[in-house]
């Protein structure tokens, strides 16, 4: 067999597309030479690593490491001197690429646990010196949205290395064949990468189940996790940390009184959204149809074709920026909509477009799905739109009742302040993911 067939094969293939997609391409040419060279010289035909006396790298950045802990008899730690003095450092490694995933598993994490006494540090899971450097300091370490792969076994292997235990984050249900099979925006995608997210998912369950215990952003991704799992589950719903809530005040500041017309916004922070949409499509251009100085204002990618010619010189269509500029543009609208279409994939999403309305006083009309209706209080804070022909009655009603609008604006913020801050008294972390850190 030709050294091409040999390297053509698709067990290599296979291997060297996920590296490549992981790691770049100069890891994965790398990690390919030296099977490369064997095959040209005749061995290692049914083999996929070197054999033989030939100078091979570890395909971990730690592999070195290891191997001169273990000669000196010093691989294994015990009795770490963090967790004797009752000192707490938790470490988050995660897929930090989505800014709002970022902002609301991540970077808000800082306040939760300053407020509990304990030092907090993240990285992102490709910057392997920073991980390396956070994981010797760490009692505690958090996998956030990840795969598995080389990198992330590693950090795993050094965890239980260290002793440290572990705790899986996670705030969609990538893990679950089921709930993307049945997603109705996948719909929208093509049928190669239908089959990606599909085949992604056990991936994201090897991370979660190689855990100690983890934790949801909703109860709904918890009971669905709950499927697929049976390790110790905590619910640490997103929240609105400081800086969201002094954004939100200076958002709404600077937008003053909203005069002329009404607008209603609608946010799309990722392609891939247009079937939630379509629950509330007939009822918005019903909506904007029936006078001319109403307005649509999108922030982010749908696709603006689907709604009628007739009402779409009505709709202002701006890319989704920057945290900053998304509230002021949000502060600018009389109310947020927020339809999503009832599956189990929504069931699991949590509320986190309400609480960037509620931050600028600013009402919203949402589907009674996933951790809406726990975020908005029907007829107080914001409006529950149960079915589609709903849409446009409830926007009707709101553009009709400007007091009944200011008010709800004004009673959502206080909501969002009193129950769904990191000093509320509304449970916004389980006890016990506390008890679990602090224990």
């Amino acid at each position: 067999m030709s050294m091409i067939t040999q390297a053509l094969k698709p067990h290599r293939l296979r291997r060297f597309g996920d590296v490549l997609r992981r790691e770049g391409p100069r890891v994965a040419i790398a990690r390919a030479r030296a099977p490369l060279r064997l095959l040209s010289t005749g061995q290692g035909q049914g083999a996929l690593v070197p054999s033989g006396n030939v100078a091979v790298k570890s395909r971990y950045a730690l592999g070195s490491v290891w191997s001169d802990l273990a000669r000196k008899d010093a691989f294994h730690v015990t009795g770490a001197p963090a967790i004797v003095t009752g000192h707490r450092l938790v470490a988050l490694i995660g897929d930090l690429n989505l800014p709002q995933c970022r902002k609301y598993r991540v970077e808000q994490m800082d306040e939760l646990w300053s407020g509990l006494g304990v030092d907090y540090a993240f990285a992102h899971y490709e910057d392997v010196p920073r991980c390396r450097e956070i994981l010797q300091h760490a009692t505690h370490l958090v996998l956030y949205r990840l795969r598995r792969c080389d990198l992330v076994s590693m950090y795993l292997y050094e965890a239980r290395r260290l002793g440290i235990p572990v705790l899986y984050d996670i705030d969609d249900p990538l893990f679950s064949v089921s709930a993307y099979a049945t997603y109705a925006n996948m719909a929208d995608l093509n049928t190669t990468l239908r089959q990606h997210f599909l085949d992604e998912a056990p991936l994201y369950l090897d991370v979660m189940n190689a855990a100690d215990a983890q934790s949801f952003s909703t109860p709904g991704l918890a009971d669905h996790a709950g499927r697929f799992s049976g390790r110790p589950a905590f619910v640490r719903r997103n929240f609105a940390d400081r800086q969201t809530l002094d954004m939100g005040r200076a958002a709404r500041a600077a937008a003053g009184n909203r005069g002329g017309g009404f607008t209603a916004a609608l946010a799309s922070g990722s392609r891939g959204h247009d079937a939630d949409v379509d629950v509330a499509r007939e009822g918005i251009s019903e909506f904007l149809a029936a006078r001319p100085d109403r307005r649509l204002l999108i922030i982010g990618t749908l696709d603006l074709a689907r709604f009628p010619k007739s009402v779409q010189g009505q709709i202002d269509q701006r890319p989704f920026c920057d945290y900053p500029a998304y509230l002021k543009a949000l502060a600018l609208a009389d109310c947020v909509l927020l339809p999503l279409a009832d599956d189990p994939f929504n069931r699991c999403k949590s509320a986190v477009r309400a609480i960037d309305a509620a931050s600028v006083g600013v009402p919203v009309i949402a589907s009674p799905v996933g951790d809406l209706p726990e975020f908005v209080d029907d007829g107080r804070t914001g409006t529950m739109a149960k079915t589609p022909g709903d849409w446009r009655g409830a926007i009707e009603a709101l553009a009709k009742a400007p007091k009944s609008l200011s008010e709800m604006g004004a009673a959502a913020r206080r909501g969002l302040e009193a129950r769904w801050s990191a000093r509320s008294v509304f449970p916004v972390s389980d006890p016990a993911l506390a008890a679990w850190v602090q224990g």
